[in-house]
């Protein structure tokens, strides 16, 4: 099993993720290819909190032009972690 911190790479701070963080929601940029049940144990390891839900998206990569070539992002995997009522995690900015 990889370790947690492999897993969870940050805590996203954007407005939408501050608005969500007001309904004990979170949002995350995690492993591409890790699954829900692990992106679950990391954040209850990582953060010592009870998550009740995971929900994954995958933000494919755009294209993007250098100079003369154009070239591709790299995809990206977000979480969005619901946290029992009442608890947080504590982001520092």
């Amino acid at each position: 099993m990889r370790p947690a911190t492999e897993i969870v790479r940050r805590v996203l701070l954007t407005e939408k993720a501050t608005r969500m963080a007001g309904h004990d929601q979170y949002l995350l940029h995690v492993a591409p290819d890790a699954n829900k049940i692990e992106i679950r144990k990391a954040v209850e390891v990582l953060f010592n909190v009870k998550v009740q839900k995971v929900n994954t998206h995958i933000t494919h990569g755009k294209w993007r032009r250098l100079s003369v070539r154009w070239g591709h992002r790299t995809d990206q995997k977000k979480a969005i972690v619901t946290l029992a009522k009442g608890q947080k995690i504590e982001v520092k900015a």
